[in-house]
């Protein structure tokens, strides 16, 4: 068995590798933080002695999305999982265009063009594992995160229709959507603000997702008081939970970004 998992130079990439790894499936790691992941696969071998490959490829490039596909083509992927992304935090009319384009090519293109992809060559052969991690922010509207918000809502709303495609057609393929709270990774650095509560690890974070996964669940959503936050998303007003979400994100304390930090 192969798990190719997007993202996996750090956070809940990285531990998604580590947990299949742990499971003894063989690995496809992408980043492009190519030193991580040789350090990753080091730690894996190392570990578990199963067998790794490393690609290096900048995902929000279209082109560099599609090449990963080819260069993997020939070899039987059982497991895709598109973990890479970022937010970006603050006031719409404030935050930067161009990082905000780039997140939309990360957390929304890279993961429709490798779904599609992988989905095609899937459904040929009848099986195979597809799981986008979403988050449950992609269940609401996120002041002061307007576009990771609906960056995430994107990949949810694409993973169920997908999800009941193949279930009205009676395929054995999976394709689902990890959608976590807070978790403790990377991700502060990169937006820019602290989380406002604190979060589970990556790792049990990766554990859970990949054990429900394996169970069939199409939306995946670990710890109670995250299942809770969905149930009372749905049940309230819409504008009680979008001031609600709102006085969350305001909470947050606002870091200094590191400049060296790559995105994904």
């Amino acid at each position: 068995m192969i798990a190719l998992v997007t993202g996996a130079s750090s956070g809940i990439g990285r531990a998604m590798a580590l947990g299949f790894a742990k499971r003894g499936f063989n690995l496809i790691i992408v980043a492009r933080r190519v030193q991580r992941l040789v350090e990753l696969k080091q730690e894996i071998t190392e570990k578990y002695g199963v067998k790794v490959r490393i690609f290096a490829h900048d995902l929000s490039k279209v082109d560099e999305c599609k090449k990963l596909f080819e260069e993997v083509s020939r070899v039987n992927v059982d497991v895709v999982v598109n973990s890479a992304g970022f937010g970006v935090f603050g006031s719409f009319d404030e935050t930067d265009l161009d990082d905000e384009l780039k997140m939309i090519d990360v957390n929304i293109k890279a993961v429709h063009v490798l779904t599609k992809l992988f989905l095609q060559k899937f459904k040929q052969k009848n099986r195979g594992f597809i799981l986008n991690v979403a988050s449950i922010a992609g269940f609401m509207a996120g002041p002061q995160f307007s576009s990771y918000y609906a960056s995430k809502s994107y990949v949810i709303q694409l993973t169920r229709a997908i999800h009941e495609e193949l279930r009205y057609i009676k395929s054995n393929v999976y394709v689902g959507a990890f959608c976590p709270g807070p978790v403790r990774t990377e991700f502060n650095e990169i937006a820019g603000a602290e989380f406002a509560t604190s979060g589970i690890s990556d790792v049990e974070a990766a554990e859970y997702a990949i054990e429900k996964m394996l169970d069939g669940q199409m939306i995946i959503i670990p710890t109670f008081g995250t299942k809770i936050l969905r149930a009372a998303a749905k049940l309230a007003p819409d504008d009680i939970v979008l001031a609600a979400t709102g006085a969350v994100q305001r909470s947050r304390k606002v870091i200094e970004k590191d400049t060296d930090i790559i995105r994904f």
